[in-house]
C-alpha cells in the first residue's frame, strides 16, 4: 500500500529533483522515496549510537584499541 503527500520544497530543489529524475530516467516520486529512505536509516544509525555514547554501562574503545583487534 502507498499513501499521497504533498509537500513544498524550495525552486532549486524542485530543479534539483527534476534534473535527477531525468538523468536517471526514474519518477521524482521514486528518487523522493529513495532519498527519504536513506535519510530515515541515517537518522535511526545515529540515534542508535547517541543513545550507545550515553550509556555509561557501554564501554568505550579507544582508536588505538580498535586498529590493534583489526591487526593494523
Amino acid at each position: 500500500m502507498s499513501r499521497a503527500i504533498s509537500i513544498r520544497i524550495p525552486d532549486e530543489l524542485a530543479e534539483q529533483l527534476e534534473g535527477v529524475a531525468k538523468e536517471t530516467d526514474r519518477p521524482r516520486s521514486y528518487i523522493i522515496q529513495k532519498a527519504l529512505e536513506s535519510y530515515l536509516e541515517d537518522i535511526a544509525d545515529l540515534q542508535i549510537a547517541l543513545d550507545r555514547l550515553r550509556d555509561k554501562s557501554d564501554p568505550l574503545v579507544t582508536s588505538a584499541e580498535m586498529r590493534k583487534s583489526l591487526g593494523l
